[in-house]
Formats: C-alpha cells, structure tokens, sequence
C-alpha cells in the first residue's frame, strides 16, 4: 500500500524529528512525519530527559558574569572530547555548535516560549581541568517535556494555518529505505499493531530515529575492543533507537561513524516501574558519597566524584568485577545532594513550581529520599553500618561485604575529620571543596563532614549499575546535514539529524561532551536539514 508522496518525509518523532518538521512547515514544504511510538509519547527520548543545555556566551551567562565564547568553548570541546585534527566533520559541527548555540538554540527556544532557569551549572570540569572552563549548563524550565511541547504545539499552529500540509503517523516502525535511480525517494514501514506494511515515498528523506543505544544488543557490538565491557547493563535511552534504519542507510552506501563513542552515565538503579525491559533510571552521583566497590572498599586510587569526567567514572565501574558498584551516604547527604535525571523525578521543576522547588532546595528533597527507599529494593537503610551491610549482601544475594570492611571504610574516611576540615588530606574531600565554591553547586552539595556526624543517620546504600544513553557517533553528514558515504559524497535525498548523525557530523562530541550537548545538537543539526531542503 503506498501513502500520497510528500515534499519531505521524516522518520522518527523526537525533538530532532519535530524541529525538521516544523522548520519544513514553515518554509512551506509539506512533511510526512512516521513516528514509532503512541500519539502521547510523542517526542520521543526528548520528552523524558531533563533539559540540560551546554549553550555559549549566552545573555544569562552575561548577566551571571561568565566570561564564555565561541573561542574558548571550542577549545575546550576539542580537548575533552580529543577530536582528531583530521576529524572534518566532527570538527565543522562542533565549531558551528559554538558559534551558533545561542542565536540559534536559546533565542530560538525563547521565540517558542521556553525559558530557562535562572542558575548556569558547572558539569564535566574535567579530572584535571580539561573540561568545561567555565560554567555553561543552562537548565529548561520546565524540563524538557517542556521544551518538546513547545516545539509539538507550534507544529500543530502551522499544520492548522496550512491544511493537509501534514501528514503525522503514529506506530510506524521503518524497516528499509526506497532508492530509485540512485536516489533516497522514501522508506517502508510496518504498523506495529496492525502489522499493514505500507510504502511512503518523498523528495527528501530525513533520518531522525536516534542513536544506537536502545538496543544492548548494539552497545555490546560497538564497544571499543580496547575497553571493558560491564557485565551488567541497565537501558536509559529510547528502546526504539536499535539501529534498524542505520543498517538500512548503510546498506545504500551510508558510513556509520565512531559507532564505538557513547555518552553512558556510571551510576543506574532499575526503574522501580518500567516502560520497557531493562528500563533504568539515571541517578546524579552524590558527590559526597563514597563510592564502593562489591565488596565494600572505596574505589581508587582515585576517588570517584561526579560532575568532572562521567566518560572516566564509566570506564571506572564498567571494570566492576560483579557489574554492579555501591554508593555509600547518608541521610543528610541525600536529602541535599541526591537527584535523578530526567521529568519524571523531577516534578517541580517539570511543572515549573517555583515555590515547591525553592523549598525543597533549601530544606532538602526528603520527598524523593523516601520515594527511592519506598519503591526501590536497590535503595537500602540502616542506622548501622553492621545492619547497613545485612542488607547489602541481601540485595546482592551473596556475602561479598564484610561489616568490618565496610566499617573500617567509614572510619578512614571519618578520621581525617578529627583535626577539622582544614586539615583533611582527600582527593574527594578537596573536589567537593572545588565544586562548592561556585553558588548553584553549593546550594547542592553538603559542607564535608563525617559519614558517621551525629544525627546525619540513617546510613543509606544504593546499588548502581552502568546505563546507557547516547550515541557519540552516528550517520556522517555535511553541515546541510546530507548523509555522507566513505568517499564524503552526499547521497542524494537523503539527511540525517540528531544522534541519528552523532548530534552533527557522526560524532561532533568525539570520545567525550561537554555535557548538554545532545538537545541543542537535535535542534542545530534539523535546523540545517531544513535550511538546505528549503
């Protein structure tokens, strides 16, 4: 059964898929869009995230007196990430990232209505301060369910403006691509619950179906062979995202680019009510927890600490001999420090409750401590580390922790406190130090103290496992966003957006990012598309 041909036909529903679409719309093309999921999800992994941004010498960064630009971002961009010199398009797209992140993403967002909170993060600063030089993690208010609505409502405006411009098509999951005279000319695709299979053909074809790591069977056969694989994993991107079409647009002569670099976070629990299997959800580290190992001893040499190199901390725990690591705290701690990323755990902020989410900022999130020991079986308390480390190696199914371990782990880590702060002598310790000297990390972060301080109890243990996220490679393409082959020749009709092309390029990130990096590469990199289809 084939569908009326249309100017442009989009494959996949995310933010990438629906910046494309809207920006097609208003150059007056019309747009089949196919989206996998239900009509309510639609948006994709964009409606679920957080909303973090890394965005460039922006108005909020003047007024916060944060000396950024292009220059110094792309600086630090090459260095953390390692961009091969003759990593073209990697390198193209990273520079048009920079230049282009604030006219282009945050005034573009605020033309849609979305606004931004009044704080700029500082995240990935690097082991050694290679990353981040500057703080630039702006904050959506309203996450990113925000952010997706936005963009949904003002497809529909133009759609409403311009009828039959529009053709948006729920359940359809591509399984090949149309090529005709050596040119892309649409997709085929099947209903997943009719099972109908049905062909859509059109002018332009836009890949935005995401990376690659919804599927753990793909993240396992693109990890790098030089690195450890974890023996467990947890699924925190789109299960939709499996590659299918990637295969597809390969077969045609597509490259496939640093399929190997992704961007996984070290520190999941199992979602205590899955949308799919393996379904996780990402934690925020404490940066005042210690963080363990199976069997109860503090990882090292080097203490790992969140908020430098989460490439690192991965690398780190993906070497856990049981696949699983523990994070030890207490209940001081998690009340000020423990958040989870994502709308979901974060209802303040995704309802945009100014005064529910100063409260909780100030007083401490309790309610999402007690939420995580309610819900989550990964999540265990004691008001002993005797009885602390029962329930561990409950949770484990083993004996791995010993409680005189575990205690003497409290303990050295505690008595560095008794001639007071000044004098402690940890590498943890001096990184949290660091990080609470800038204000919105302050207010986050607990003063260092000891694990054991009088009425900081109970002592709280979180089981963690690594999780995956995004792709940092993807379909190469041009900066018009065209899908390249190994030659670097543009195959004709066809683009690719988003993590679908590596956020630009097939991997503009290179090994690391910045952190942020992944909408406003969905918004540069459809804007580009459109421009050129245009």
């Amino acid at each position: 059964m084939a569908h009326p041909a249309a100017d442009v036909l989009v494959i996949g529903g995310g933010l990438a898929g629906l910046v494309t679409t809207l920006e097609c719309l208003r150059a007056g093309r019309s747009v089949t869009l196919l989206d996998r999921d239900t009509p309510e999800r639609l948006g994709g992994l964009a409606r679920w995230a957080f909303g973090g941004m890394c965005l460039v010498d922006t108005p909020l960064q003047r007024r916060k007196r944060i000396p950024d630009s292009p220059e110094l971002a792309l600086r630090d961009w090459v260095r953390f990430g390692e961009l091969a010199p003759d990593d073209l398009w990697p390198l193209r797209w990273a520079e048009h990232y920079v230049e282009r992140s604030t006219p282009d993403v945050y005034e573009y967002l605020q033309a849609l209505g979305v606004g931004f909170m009044p704080a700029v993060n500082w995240v990935e600063r690097g082991l050694q301060g290679q990353g981040n030089s500057v703080p630039r993690y702006h904050v959506v208010w309203g996450t990113s369910l925000h952010l997706t609505q936005a963009v949904i409502a003002a497809v529909q405006r133009v759609a409403q403006q311009h009828p039959g411009r529009l053709a948006l098509l729920h359940r359809q999951r591509v399984t090949d691509l149309i090529v005709h005279d050596g040119r892309v000319r649409g997709a085929v695709a099947v209903h997943e619950e009719t099972g109908a299979q049905q062909s859509f053909e059109a002018g332009q074809v836009v890949v935005a179906t995401g990376g690659l790591n919804g599927s753990l069977e793909q993240v396992r056969r693109h990890w790098p062979a030089d690195k450890s694989q974890p023996a467990q994993m947890l699924n925190g991107a789109h299960p939709y995202a499996d590659g299918v079409v990637h295969a597809a647009v390969q077969a045609y002569g597509g490259r496939i680019h640093h399929a190997g670099d992704m961007w996984n976070y070290a520190a999941g629990v199992p979602h205590p009510q899955p949308h799919f299997q393996g379904h996780g959800l990402s934690l925020i580290p404490c940066k005042s927890a210690l963080w363990l190992d199976h069997a109860g001893r503090r990882l090292g040499p080097q203490p790992l600490v969140t908020g430098f190199d989460t490439h690192d901390l991965c690398q780190q725990v993906a070497q856990a001999p049981r696949g699983y690591t523990w994070h030890l705290l207490n209940w001081r701690i998690a009340a000020k420090e423990l958040a989870i990323s994502g709308a979901e755990h974060n209802p303040h902020i995704r309802d945009r409750r100014w005064l529910p989410f100063l409260k909780e900022l100030l007083l401490g999130n309790h309610r999402l401590v007690r939420q995580m020991l309610q819900e989550s079986p990964h999540f265990v308390a004691a008001d002993s580390i005797v009885g602390l480390a029962q329930h561990m190696n409950a949770l484990a199914g083993n004996r791995d922790i010993d409680p005189a371990t575990l205690q003497a782990t409290v303990d050295n880590y505690d008595r560095q406190f008794s001639q007071g702060v000044a004098l402690t002598n940890d590498d943890q310790v001096r990184r949290i130090m660091h990080a609470r000297q800038w204000g919105p990390d302050r207010l986050r972060t607990c003063a260092p103290a000891p694990l054991s301080l009088k009425g900081s109890g109970p002592y709280i243990a979180i089981q963690v496992r690594l999780i995956t996220r995004k792709s940092l490679g993807g379909l190469q393409t041009d900066l018009r966003s065209r899908v390249l082959n190994d030659q670097g020749q543009a195959l004709p009709g066809l683009y690719a957006v988003g993590e679908a092309a590596g956020f630009g390029g097939g991997g503009a990130s290179g090994k690391r990012s910045l952190e942020g990096a992944f909408l406003p590469g969905c918004i540069l990199t459809a804007q580009a598309a459109a421009r050129d289809i245009a």
